[in-house]
């Protein structure tokens, strides 16, 4: 019927497909073709039964989000469900790939469903800071009860077809979803099965009807982590009323929901942050078409905490691992470490009961450098010494095979000077893993002066393969993330010296949404890690020294900027601190002031944007969005606050660079003053994702 949607018949059966590549979002030409092609195979008399499938590689993916915050274009969603519903032919959706959001939604107002092997169905909204707009929240919970849909719509996590079956989503699961559905299509029309339509079939919600403690119950499993949030309990709110409502009632409370949080700050920070994760992996800079080189083994140097993370990434990719050890003591160690994790994932129900000896299985651990030479990428995990890594390298390049990308895991580490040490330079780069590896989304990854671009492809690819989410960044002391961190480090530490506690200070952080403060975050990594570096470099830092000379090095000790309680991980103020600060101010003679909370989140925050304004100067990072990337999938970044630089933007930058101006005078602390950028696009009355759309117009 149209150029994305065509209709044919095969005698009795009108099949209508949908053809939008690469995922069949539902956009205006996808909505106005199925509402054609419905029309019209009902209008035709010879049509008795109707499916619904699709071309590519999916079932119809989701909503085109690309339309949103734009003037609707009908026909409406709604309107095409409506037709559909009330079809009277049975109409049946034949899934494959993933039908997820608005393409769960279009099959639950067909009358019956059909799924391959492979098909995953659900409604993840909620991850975009919304709900499901089109009758999601009410048609779900009455096919496969009110629990279930909390679970899909609250958690935003698709269900399997063997699950979809299990709990009535679908009928059946089929071999291939255009010759399954018209199969199915026959069985219906043999049969004289009478329609299903979910907004009649009150059923499924009985129980919670009698019992409103199931739902609740399954509310508040899903919603524990949700602290900040506003669209799981929206979403909450919406599937309760499929309880308590009318399905017309409920369907009017759902948008009356949905249209509050599409136009939400906090919706409109997930869906930046949901464009800016896809944009990340494109590498600026590289010609077009370059192919990443062929991956098919890995080898990690080091069985430590870092190394055996990265390892388990990749076993748990299915990727084969050679993880390698100086001596064989480490080794068992390291093996023992990930095995114990695996084991405690699977107790937890995490993973399957047989994944830990699958998983286990693909690492292979050996001793000696000379085991890399099947390794078509070695990634470096040593300890955060220049001369070490020089080390590892100069003994890569003798052994490792030639193609092989040698990248370091290094925090901080000049990339250029380790590759110097080779006589591969373009194969060396950083890929910088986050702890614990095996947990943290985010892969920095460090192109050298002489990385070439193949390299560099292969890099964002295994990234990608492993299930992280690659930013790619220059070389400079602590890249993008470190860097920036390391300016909220020093103004935590000077808010100290002017009367501010370590428990005020991380309150006022995590009441913003991160996870942990910088005393608690010091705490756990280990305070005297830090003081060893400072004594390196013969720098001191009078509080932190003071209580590292006290035996205070975090959680180890069971006592650093707070005191812990035997066995527990719970900060506690501790009197003794604030004891031993007040003592360092009157030894040196500084005066305690009051601190607000306000000041605490301007210095917090505004000096890490700066410093991400000069980044972006610099052209460590490429837009403004890799740092947001960087932030939000490596050091907790709330996500419903899109990133620093978007946060940046919705703060307005002349405000920032005005308070940094002044705070830079009160402090006499020149390195606070606005950077160029950050006062030029200040000036200007701009933002930073003006240069995202400067660069695409050029």
């Amino acid at each position: 019927m149209n150029e994305v949607v065509k209709l044919e018949r095969r005698d009795v059966i009108a099949i209508v497909t949908v053809n939008s590549p690469p995922v069949n979002a539902l956009s205006a030409a996808v909505r106005g073709g199925i509402f054609d092609c419905i029309k019209s195979a009902i209008a035709d008399p010879e049509v008795q039964a109707i499916v619904l499938t699709c071309a590519g590689r999916t079932f119809i993916a989701g909503a085109d989000i690309t339309e949103f915050g734009k003037p609707p274009k009908p026909p409406g969603l709604a309107e095409v469900l409506l037709a559909m519903e009330n079809s009277p032919k049975p109409i049946i959706a034949a899934i494959h790939g993933t039908a997820l959001g608005g393409g769960l939604e279009v099959a639950l107002a067909c009358h019956f469903r059909v799924a391959t092997r492979d098909a995953r169905l659900g409604l993840p909204e909620v991850k975009l800071g919304l709900l499901p707009g089109a009758g999601g929240t009410q048609r779900l919970p009455r096919a496969v009860g009110p629990e279930l849909a909390v679970k899909m719509i609250v958690g935003g996590d698709p269900i399997s077809a063997s699950d979809a079956l299990k709990h009535g989503l679908i009928e059946e699961i089929v071999e291939g979803p255009a010759s399954g559905g018209e199969s199915f299509a026959r069985k219906v029309l043999a049969e004289k099965r009478p329609l299903r339509k979910l907004r009649d079939d009150d059923s499924k919600l009985a129980a919670a009807r009698a019992d409103r403690s199931i739902f609740t119950n399954a509310v508040a499993a899903l919603t524990k982590k949700a602290r900040g949030l506003e669209a799981p309990f929206a979403a909450a709110d919406a599937v309760g009323a499929a309880i308590d409502l009318p399905f017309d009632e409920g369907l009017k409370k759902e948008r009356e929901g949905f249209l509050k949080l599409v136009a939400s700050d906090q919706s409109k920070a997930q869906r930046y942050a949901f464009f800016s994760e896809r944009e990340a992996a494109k590498i600026a800079g590289v010609p077009e078409g370059t192919k990443p080189r062929n991956v098919e083994r890995v080898a990690i140097i080091g069985a430590g905490t870092m190394g055996g993370g990265i390892a388990m990434s990749f076993a748990n990719a299915g990727i084969p691992v050679t993880l390698i050890e100086t001596g064989e003591e480490q080794l068992k160690r390291g093996m023992g470490v990930m095995q114990k994790n695996y084991e405690a994932t699977a107790a937890r129900g995490g993973i399957p009961a047989d994944a830990p000896a699958k998983r286990m299985g693909l690492i292979t651990g050996k001793v000696g450098l000379e085991n890399v030479r099947d390794a078509d990428l070695i990634i470096e995990a040593v300890f955060e010494t220049m001369a070490i890594k020089k080390e590892v390298f100069t003994a890569l390049d003798k052994y490792a095979k030639p193609g092989a990308v040698l990248a370091s895991n290094t925090s901080y580490l000049n990339i250029d000077e380790i590759a110097k040490v080779t006589k591969r330079p373009q194969d060396v780069l950083g890929m910088h893993f986050f702890s614990p590896a095996n947990v943290m989304k985010l892969c920095e990854i460090v192109r050298a002066d002489k990385t070439a671009p193949d390299a560099l492809t292969t890099a964002v690819a295994v990234a990608r393969k492993i299930a992280k989410v690659p930013a790619v960044v220059g070389v400079c002391d602590g890249f993008v993330g470190n860097r920036m961190l390391a300016q909220r480090g020093k103004q935590s530490e000077k808010l100290l010296f002017e009367g501010a506690l370590p428990q005020q200070v991380d309150a006022v952080v995590t009441k913003f949404g991160m996870p942990m403060g910088p005393f608690a975050m010091s705490d756990l990594a280990g305070l005297d890690i830090g003081w060893r570096s400072r004594q390196d470099r013969g720098i001191k830092s009078e509080i932190a020294d003071a209580l590292c000379e006290a035996g205070r090095f975090g959680q180890k000790t069971g006592k650093g900027y707070y005191k812990y309680e035997a066995g527990s991980r719970s900060a506690l103020p501790d009197p003794e601190v604030e004891k031993l600060i007040d003592e360092t101010l009157q030894r040196l003679g500084r005066k305690k002031r009051v601190v607000s909370d306000d000041e605490i989140l301007e210095r917090m925050m505004y000096p890490m944007i700066n410093e991400g304004a000069r980044i972006l100067e610099e052209k460590v990072a490429a837009r403004p969005s890799d740092i947001d990337v960087i932030w939000l999938y490596g050091y907790g970044w709330p996500i419903y606050r899109g990133g620093p630089m978007f946060y940046a933007d919705q703060v307005g930058l002349k405000h920032i660079a005005d308070r940094l101006s002044y705070y830079a005078r009160e402090t006499n602390d020149p390195s606070l003053e606005p950077s160029p950028l950050l006062k030029r696009l200040a000036a200007e009355g701009k933002t930073f994702a003006s240069l995202t759309q400067s660069a695409k117009a050029a």
